[in-house]
């Protein structure tokens, strides 16, 4: 018998790195040739890593939410053979180490006592001090007085430490009716458990449907969550925003899209609002290009595309993704939605290819129906421009006789105000607002 290595081998053009999500092979597991082995992640594209070999598994290097380098150990397997190191043998590192494996976030731990570390690991922490042994002694069956619910003596004062007295306080407990069960009565973390789980009468207050739930569950930030978080942080650290919302009358658009959609030819997809404001905003692009761009802040430069690549921000079971539509300057309202429909699949179902996932120079969200009236979307950093769908609604508006229902919807467009103004702002706001209360002018050339 021989062993093993597999490397992370390279995940894609300019990766040095990339965080481990799932693992698909555990220790002991018997994989055959071609099987996936791990996922990793770089940027927001997802890659399975297949063993070229069949073996066993005997080591991963690494834990979820680790970043290990390109070409860094990923996993070994016990091999028919000699394999490709020495048994037994430390597997090397990578040839040029590009970065450490790091935690996917820092998690502060209590102090444990060495009778608390022989006992059997939970899986939540309740509540921050003796919590855990409470949960131990429920779970084993071992029984603990009941407090009795009954005052202390005038000026006795209960003796609790500063925690135990900082969650009573919290909850609004009079510790002096806590009964304590350590020496000279002193409260502890299992006592104030049993005080809330019998509502201090000594008697379980389930019945009644309200049980304290103290406990506490940490949930590591990794994977796609963590790109999220830190593509929020860059565009909170970086961008100075302005949002400038504007009401639009979509009345008429709607008609339009009804129409088409009733008389549209056998393979044309059913038009949603999207098309049409992606269309609209590629012709108000064509007036102010400083919109479509990105700000290299480092270089100080900001990089016009002639190209109009629109990214829109798609919900996934796995988390916010942008699925960008390329070139909808060259496009159709009927191309502009088979290709949104296309691309929202295929973020859905975790199958969006890296190139899809990148490369927008400007991005549309919209939380559909339930988008609020107004909202501040967050800028897609490099990008200086977001806009931002909101619900429709209608409601009444004076027409210079009288108030007519008018289907009414608000853009919250937010701009990054380093690069572009206020003015400029506005008027890119109102071109659109323009167009998509005039709808036939989206289909007019020039």
């Amino acid at each position: 018998m021989g062993e093993h290595v597999i490397k992370l081998p390279d995940v894609g053009e300019g990766v040095a790195e990339a965080e481990l999500v799932e693992w698909m092979a555990e220790i002991g597991k018997n994989v055959r040739e071609d099987e996936v082995l791990a996922a990793v992640m770089t940027d927001k594209a997802t890659v399975e890593i297949p063993s070229p070999v069949e073996g066993k598994v005997i080591w991963q290097g690494g834990k979820i939410g680790d970043v290990l380098a390109v070409g860094s150990p990923l996993i070994r397997l016990e091999v028919d053979g000699e394999g490709n190191v020495k048994p037994g043998a430390e597997p090397a590192p990578a040839k040029e180490e590009i970065a450490e494996a790091k935690p996917a976030a820092p998690v502060k731990e209590a102090k444990k006592s060495e009778a608390k570390e022989e006992q059997p690991k939970q899986a939540a922490i309740t509540g921050p001090a003796n919590g855990a042994a409470s949960a131990m002694a429920a779970s084993s069956g071992a029984s603990r007085p009941a407090p009795t619910g009954a005052p202390r003596k005038e000026g006795e004062k209960p003796l609790a430490s500063p925690a135990i007295r900082q969650r009573a306080r919290e909850a609004g407990v009079d510790l002096r009716r806590v009964h304590g069960t350590g020496p000279a009565g002193r409260i502890s973390g299992e006592d104030l458990d049993a005080y809330f789980e019998t509502g201090g009468n000594g008697v379980a207050s389930k019945a009644a449907g309200y049980v304290r739930n103290m406990s506490v569950t940490d949930v590591p930030v990794v994977g796609l969550r963590r790109k999220i978080a830190q593509k929020m942080e860059a565009a909170h650290e970086r961008i100075v925003p302005i949002t400038y919302v504007d009401e639009i009358d979509m009345s008429a658009l709607e008609d339009l899209r009804k129409e088409l959609n009733d008389t549209r030819k056998d393979g044309r997809p059913k038009l949603t609002l999207l098309p049409f404001l992606m269309r609209a905003m590629v012709k108000a692009i064509a007036d102010q290009p400083n919109i479509n761009a990105t700000y290299d802040d480092e270089a100080g430069v900001v990089h016009q595309s002639g190209g109009v690549h629109i990214g829109v921000a798609a919900q996934t079971p796995n988390g916010l993704m942008v699925p960008v539509v390329r070139h909808a300057e060259a496009r159709d309202v009927w191309d502009c939605a088979s290709e949104v429909a296309r691309l929202s699949e295929a973020a859905k179902s975790g199958k969006a290819s890296r190139d899809e996932l990148s490369g927008s120079t400007i991005t549309i969200t919209s939380l559909g129906a339930i988008g609020g009236i107004v909202t501040t979307p967050v800028i897609n950093h490099p990008e200086v421009a977001i806009v931002g769908v909101n619900k429709m609604q209608v409601l009444p508006r004076w027409d210079g006789q009288a108030f007519r229902p008018r289907k009414i919807m608000n853009l919250s467009s937010s701009f990054d105000h380093r690069v572009v103004d206020g003015w400029d702002a506005a008027v890119f706001v109102q071109r659109i607002k323009a167009l998509l209360e005039n709808p036939a002018m989206i289909f007019i050339e020039g």
